[in-house]
């Protein structure tokens, strides 16, 4: 393993140890988890009481419509059970990011890293790793809900595989975001409150622009739940992944930049 390399993996193995002895990681996946178990047997419970009208539509959804996808998201459900995992991510992201950057500064332990001879790219990736680890063994055990009875169902691989990048894409661009703003803050409650806002902002800039009247093409681009949309209904886009992949770039390079700032200050 090249020295570039082994840099971002010792920053990324001790942030990884870091979350897994921290409570608030263990609570939120407990608490999001239980939430998403119960969110399943209800899903399920309307798609075993929906059999006999289902059978009678040739064409009509299936289990992964009504059951894996949602669990997903309830971006094209919506109804009374408004919590999936895009939307409980929106909330869990920005509590989990918020200490990666903004609490090595209050805790003072910061410097140390400088003195290390890391560079400011090296402690960002790292940090940005170790949080996309978390985040995707949580995606996986919620994914292993409605795969779990995949033995006895027909899933549409496909459209399931677009709906799980879809979310893998959303997760990296909040766990992103998150680390930008704990980089420009010394509070971890203000990261968080700060990242919480603007996830919150793009997934609903066109919905606050359809509100007012105003159906300008650019607020639908910007808009995070218009790309992660078209994922969940299985259309995978370049375009759509280019724009994950633009905002990750953006804010991973702000948090960087920022670093670098403050390091060469001393």
């Amino acid at each position: 393993m090249s020295l570039p390399l082994m840099g971002v993996f010792a920053v990324t193995r001790l942030e990884l140890r870091r979350l897994f002895v921290r409570p608030l990681a263990w609570v939120l996946a407990a608490l999001t988890l239980a939430l998403l178990a119960w969110r399943f047997v209800l899903l399920l419970g309307g798609f075993l009481a929906s059999q006999i009208k289902l059978a009678a539509l040739p064409g009509g959804p299936g289990y992964t419509d009504l059951v894996g996808i949602p669990m997903l998201s309830s971006i094209l459900t919506g109804g009374i059970l408004p919590f999936g995992v895009a939307e409980l991510a929106l909330v869990i992201v920005p509590l989990l990011a918020m200490s990666t950057l903004a609490g090595e500064r209050s805790n003072g332990t910061l410097p140390l890293w400088f003195a290390a001879g890391l560079p400011a790219s090296h402690i960002v990736l790292g940090k940005y790793f170790a949080l996309m680890l978390w985040l995707l063994m949580w995606l996986a055990l919620a994914l292993l809900m409605p795969l779990s009875l995949a033995h006895g169902v027909t899933l549409d691989w496909g459209k399931l595989a677009s709906a799980s990048l879809g979310l893998l894409l959303m997760l990296a661009t909040l766990a992103a975001i998150g680390v930008a703003c704990s980089a420009f803050t010394t509070l971890p409650a203000m990261a968080a409150a700060t990242s919480l806002t603007l996830g919150l902002a793009l997934a609903g800039v066109n919905l606050g622009a359809q509100m007012a009247g105003v159906g300008n093409g650019f607020f639908n681009w910007l808009s995070m739940s218009d790309h992660l949309e078209s994922l969940l209904r299985g259309l995978v886009s370049s375009a759509d992944v280019l724009w994950f992949v633009l905002v990750i770039a953006v804010a991973l390079a702000l948090a960087t930049q920022r670093l670098a700032s403050e390091r060469e200050r001393g």
